[in-house]
């Protein structure tokens, strides 16, 4: 077992984004609310498991401001992000019970703003009777919108020191661009600047013409608040540099791996496609969070209409477009006989919204024809979002076919597994760009966190060679799990029928990616497999070691019926591939498939 029910994965990392599920039981325990699981948590998939920085944020907040014995709170970025959330609960309770859920926005103080006009950014609670828990936490899970642990952090420091309060007491309602930021702790060091370069340090000095140094609260002066509670200071300008360099690996325009002040000189003129710019590409703080805006603004850009879910996709995708506007025609199969349907729909008048795809999808790693869907889409006018990260755009670019982009970095790009953020990218030759790019002047907002947008950057630096061993890799092992009798199907774009569509659009250096699923002849080999393969086990996927879930278990395990429907085995096992060494790997594959032969031979 490398990591102990519900530790952090990896182990060690305050802002872990999995969690340890080591056995088939665990996964289920999990499942069930079983106390032996739940009480060891300690942290978890962040859209999914509220971080304890943020918990302790929320009872300091409903202790100020609201009832901390009947009441909760669930926090956002921004006020629109609220907005959001308060508009679900309007959809979901009655009126009388409405009146209950109110947003309570805080801001810089007024002095802190006036002096310091950048320290922080805003932060919107919704607050609202405990017994409505369940409805926030469905916004919270399908937006991805909700702060990140890092900002959480931040702001309850921000809050108990006195420099963040309700904004009809701060003397000012402007929202306040960040400067200052905690310094990763995985680059601090002796006599440095959290491990930074000489260009990318920044010093606050302390001289009475400094702004930061004027602003008192409390008897404190405000920079010794930042260096008391952040340490080294981490300036606006570093997070701003960190996001474009983010933008152009993400455009395509830098193909090999670079540091930041090279990134910053943009070392290719040709993006993705012919006009593509960084400009193209927006930001958000989860890859949900791309997917659930580009629905949202989508929605903006034209009258209200269904959107279409093509192949079986990661479960909240579908319930963005199930709870929020019209609905949605869900294709769960998204094959040819599918896309015949849809065009049988649209040549008798029926219109939609958009298409929503993944290439390839999650779990099956079956690929759309997104050729047809393309011809389709010109012809009766809906736009195409295809969900590009399990394939990630160094081995495919479906670019050329969608209208935007969306991916997860969460995963691969980033691979640390310590940081959540989402990207999406309009395709400057889509019919519809001119009415996208305006659509989103108009309602897309950056709410990414400042140091988390310095970790995405930082991870992804190395993210063109870790991709490419990732492949040669997971090639090797699903190779012998595609050779071996015990195993009923390998699930990977390579062995797939639809591999001729993923080989379409699969760039002349790509690969097959680093996620597969197995399936075995029966659930006690199964079990047996996951139960002895000596890997990480727990949600996510992309990282930089190999990780292990029994999916359906995880993802379904209140609708596995349905799911078996869909073609999801109920126990099927999901791996992501990391970067361990392709012979210790196989290794350790081959020990899992030999509990399996002991499995078979005994019944």
């Amino acid at each position: 077992m490398l990591q102990a029910v519900g530790g952090p994965i990896p182990p060690n990392t305050d802002h872990a984004v999995s969690m340890s599920l080591p056995t088939w039981q665990a996964t289920v325990g999990y499942e069930e609310g079983e106390d032996w699981v739940i009480s060891k948590i300690q942290c978890g998939y962040p859209r999914f498991f509220i971080h304890p920085t943020i918990q302790r944020l929320v009872q300091e907040i409903t202790s100020r401001y609201g009832d901390p014995k009947t009441e909760s709170a669930t926090l956002f970025p921004s006020h629109r992000a609220a907005l959001i959330c308060q508009a679900f609960f309007g959809t979901r309770v009655p009126p009388e019970a409405l009146a209950k859920v109110r947003i309570v926005n805080l801001v810089p103080s007024a002095t802190t703003s006036a002096n310091s006009p950048a320290v922080t950014s805003n932060l919107s609670c919704v607050i609202y009777p405990k017994e409505y828990a369940a409805i926030a936490k469905q916004v919270w899970q399908h937006s991805g919108n909700g702060i990140s642990s890092r900002r959480a952090e931040f702001c309850l420091d921000a809050l108990t020191d006195g420099f963040l309060v309700e904004e009809k007491s701060a003397g000012t309602s402007d929202m306040a661009t960040q400067r200052f930021n905690k310094g990763p702790r995985r680059y601090r060091g002796k006599g440095s600047f959290n491990g930074l370069t000489k260009g990318e340090m920044t010093r606050v000095e302390s001289s009475s013409s400094d702004p930061i140094h004027n602003g008192l609260q409390d008897g404190k002066e405000y920079g010794q608040f930042i260096e008391e509670r952040f340490g080294r200071n981490l300036s606006t300008s570093l997070a701003e540099k960190a996001k474009t360099a983010v933008r152009r690996r993400i455009a395509g325009f830098l193909t090999a791996d670079v540091e930041l002040s090279e990134a910053l000189e943009k070392t290719s003129s040709e993006g993705r496609v012919v006009g593509l710019t960084e400009e193209d590409v927006f930001l958000f703080p989860s890859g949900m969070s791309s997917i659930f805006n580009a629905h949202r603004i989508l929605m903006a850009s034209r009258e209200p209409l269904k959107s279409i879910c093509f192949g079986f996709p990661y479960i909240d995708s579908l319930k963005i477009l199930q709870k929020w506007g019209p609905g949605c025609l869900f294709y769960d199969h998204g094959s040819s006989e599918d896309l015949d349907d849809l065009e049988d729909r649209l040549s008798q008048g029926e219109r939609f919204l958009a298409l929503f795809t993944e290439v390839p999808g999650n779990p099956l790693l079956k690929s759309p024809d997104l050729k047809r869907i393309r011809h389709l889409a010109d012809k009766y006018d809906f736009a195409v979002v295809v969900d590009e990260t399990v394939g990630n755009f160094l081995n495919i670019n479906v670019l050329p076919y969608a209208d935007i982009v969306v991916s997860s970095l969460t995963k691969i790009f980033s691979g640390d597994s310590n940081v959540m953020g989402g990207s999406g990218v309009l395709n400057p030759l889509s019919p519809c760009y001119v009415r996208l790019k305006d659509a989103f002047a108009r309602e897309y907002e950056d709410i990414l966190w400042a140091e988390d947008a310095i970790f995405l950057e930082r991870n992804s630096r190395d993210f063109v060679s870790r991709s490419e061993k990732v492949n040669s890799t997971t090639e090797a092992v699903t190779e012998l799990l595609q050779n071996s009798k015990l195993v009923k199907e390998v699930h990977y774009p390579k062995f797939s029928p639809t591999r001729p569509f993923y080989d379409s659009f699969r760039n002349p250096n790509g690969g097959y990616g680093g996620l597969f699923s197995v399936t075995f002849h029966s659930k006690a080999a199964a079990m047996a497999f996951f139960d002895y393969l000596e890997v990480f086990k727990g949600p996510s996927l992309g990282t930089n070691f190999t990780l292990s879930c029994p999916y359906a278990i995880l993802a379904h395990y209140t609708e596995l019926d349905w799911a078996l429907s869909c073609g999801i085995d109920p126990n099927l096992v999901r791996i992501s591939v990391g970067l361990e060494d392709v012979s210790d790997l196989s290794a350790t594959f081959q020990k899992a498939l030999d509990a399996v032969a002991k499995i078979d031979s005994s019944t």
